[in-house]
């Protein structure tokens, strides 16, 4: 089966091990191992976008990362943007749009998002459709996706204006 490696890594701000065959995707690492499972599956050949997490801050396909690729790097999954108590702003504006229908795409079109806005607070339609290009809906039609995008950035820029 061949050797296991140990691996340590920051996930959602808090350092997390634990060990994995070095073929072990980042995917399948943090749900088996870590039990994170909102990073869903899909293709497992990364070009439908399902499992996308953040590394160091950059979108990446978790399918066809390896674990041992992210020792000592920060990951974000979807667990570590916002819960059901405290929606991010970009989660909140999939809901107000409604944005997902069955949610198997979210979490990475969620996270994809996030990495966007996070580059470019105000970005023009075009750069939302790069950024989510990546990045399969079998259900929306990617219109409400866009809206939800839009919206997001618009509540985080009025979020950054100071009041007075």
């Amino acid at each position: 089966m061949g050797s296991r490696h140990e691996i340590s890594l920051v996930v959602n701000g808090e350092e997390r091990r634990g060990t994995a065959p070095a073929r072990t995707s980042l995917a399948d690492f943090l749900r088996d191992t870590l039990g994170l499972t909102g990073t869903h599956l899909g293709c497992e050949q990364g070009v439908c976008g399902a499992c996308t997490v953040l590394l160091d801050g950059a979108p990446v396909r978790s399918c066809i990362v390896l674990a041992v690729q992210a020792e000592e790097r920060e990951v974000t999954t979807i667990e570590g943007v916002g819960g059901p108590d405290a929606l991010s702003p970009v989660q909140e504006a999939f809901c107000e749009t409604h944005a997902l229908q069955c949610g198997y795409c979210t979490s990475g079109m969620v996270l994809a998002a996030q990495a966007l806005l996070d580059a470019d607070p105000d970005p023009s339609r075009e750069a939302i459709d790069e950024a989510l290009g990546g990045n399969i809906c079998r259900c929306t039609g990617y219109v409400q996706i866009r809206a939800a995008v839009e919206r997001a950035a618009r509540t985080l820029a009025e979020e950054a204006v100071p009041h007075e």
